[in-house]
């Protein structure tokens, strides 16, 4: 079963009430939250407003910034993480998107240090609340001020030093999908990634991410969705778009191509797949 998931960053101007209300009109089985947008419509409003929708929420974004890279200290980054935690509670997601924060400055173990000593405090809060923390791993060309685990093997090497059930991987295809990767490989993590976020991609990024819709890129987004579920992945497969080939698209256009394209190209790789 393909379960399909759009995320708020994909439609940034829409208010969350407009997210809802317009991606379970379009046939999508949950949502991707962005925490800002929530913030602004109010969090009690938010859980009953997906009560009634129908829509489940796919992963919460966002906590982290452990390293300093976004002005704040450790003890706010940690406490903020919490909060975010006890939201995804609240939201009945079991996944929260976490970003290490840049190196900002400390060598690269350092970084890697105080890393481990907030998933040290948090995994504990996690784990109470039934929520898994997947920390993702993103391109180093617009990695900057996100984080400093950029690779797959990086990454999972990370989560050794960390070891949890309540710790996982957000794979990211945009990020992951324009190396060139092992499919063997991505069926043997498949264990390991707690969301899945998905968009195409004409090339490499150069600054600022540039996505485009899923089929219209170089990204081989079927063989590595179906390499995931082949390996045993069993979670959301969370639309994520942004950039310039996509910013003149309307909304409404990019929920309905994105459906149609996620069901298609899934259906279409696992029929040559029995063949």
């Amino acid at each position: 079963m393909i379960r399909m998931s759009m995320n708020e960053l994909s439609t940034y101007s829409w208010t969350f009430e407009e997210d809802v209300l317009r991606y379970a009109a379009a046939g999508f089985d949950a949502i991707g939250v962005w925490r800002p947008k929530v913030s602004d419509f109010g969090e009690l409003r938010a859980v009953e407003l997906l009560q009634e929708s129908g829509l489940s929420v796919s992963n919460l974004l966002w906590a982290g910034g452990f390293t300093g890279s976004d002005g704040r200290g450790f003890s706010e980054s940690v406490e903020d993480a919490k909060e975010a935690i006890l939201l995804a509670r609240d939201l009945q997601t079991d996944c929260l998107v976490v970003y290490s924060g840049s190196r900002s400055g400390h060598t690269r173990n350092h970084a890697r240090r105080l890393t481990r000593q907030a998933l040290t405090e948090l995994l504990p809060v996690a784990a109470e609340c039934g929520v898994t923390l997947a920390l993702e791993p993103v391109h180093a060309d617009i990695g900057g001020e996100w984080t400093f685990l950029n690779e797959l093997e990086d990454t999972l090497e990370f989560l050794r030093s960390v070891p949890s059930p309540h710790l996982k991987i957000a794979f990211d295809a945009y990020h992951l999908g324009l190396a060139k990767l092992d499919l063997r490989r991505i069926e043997a993590i498949a264990p390991q990634v707690a969301i899945v976020h998905l968009a195409d991609g004409r090339h490499p990024p150069h600054g600022e991410p540039n996505r485009c819709l899923l089929g219209e890129g170089t990204i081989p987004l079927a063989e590595i969705a179906n390499a995931l579920m082949d390996g045993g992945y069993t979670g959301y497969f969370d639309v994520e778009l942004m950039g310039e080939d996509i910013e003149f698209i309307q909304y409404a256009d990019i929920l309905d191509h994105s459906r149609q394209a996620l069901q298609r190209m899934l259906g279409e790789y696992r029929t040559s797949a029995k063949s």
